[in-house]
């Protein structure tokens, strides 16, 4: 079996990524076999290495797509400013893809960009869907949102500040209220719905003028805003 041939049973199984053990398995080949595939297939553009032992199959990789494949084996979604990004909410486009995971926190520097990965507890890990096409697991705006707050105490700096938002009228403000009471710490419950407090009363306040770069404070817009 050619380099192509083998490129096309792994493209064949339609998803983002293998590894070489997965791909020794899908070939029937060995794995020390399938690597040296992989690395031809690499040194040809034709795959992109991601990691050690971790390869993504498409023309051009989409880092979101590749979000679960980097914290494997524990599940992550994109949250933080990634999906606040992704759904409007900030102009500021992120140098990095935010992850939140059930794995340790850890900024991760592959060959397709710089994941940074934030560790939540299980109690607290959800509020993201799964984009049928891509496979990307989406936190939902209230969830990005409440996840930035709940990650503000921390001592990264990545979350000192919340750039300036601009919340659509379709904002679910019940559902981020759910998702601060479902914060298992006390202290962080506390200062996440202060936190939004604030955030939603300047947003209330803000359709009066224009719109305040502090944090926590916010432009309100209609749904076409996104």
């Amino acid at each position: 079996m050619n380099a192509r041939e083998a490129l096309g049973r792994l493209r064949a199984l339609r998803v983002p990524a293998v590894t070489t053990a997965d791909a020794a398995a899908v070939l029937a080949i060995s794995v020390e076999a399938a690597s040296h595939t992989l690395r031809r297939l690499g040194a040809s553009g034709l795959v992109t290495g991601v990691r050690k032992g971790l390869w993504a199959l498409a023309d051009t990789p989409d880092p979101l797509a590749l979000a679960e494949y980097v914290t494997a084996p524990y599940p992550s979604y994109v949250s933080l400013q990634s999906a606040l990004y992704l759904h409007g909410l900030i102009d500021q486009i992120p140098a990095m893809t935010y992850l939140v995971s059930l794995a340790r926190s850890a900024r991760v520097r592959t060959g397709i960009g710089t994941y940074s990965v934030h560790h939540v507890r299980p109690e607290f890990f959800g509020g993201a869907r799964q984009d049928p096409k891509t496979g990307t697991r989406l936190a939902s705006p209230e969830k990005a949102l409440v996840d930035f707050l709940y990650l503000s105490p921390s001592r990264s700096r990545l979350f000192a500040k919340l750039p300036e938002l601009e919340l659509p009228r379709t904002f679910d403000r019940p559902a981020a209220r759910r998702w601060v009471a479902a914060i298992p710490s006390g202290r962080l419950r506390t200062i996440a719905g202060r936190e939004l407090d604030r955030i939603l009363a300047g947003a209330g306040r803000s359709t009066a003028g224009p719109a305040l770069r502090a944090k926590g404070t916010v432009r309100t817009a209609g749904p076409a805003a996104r």
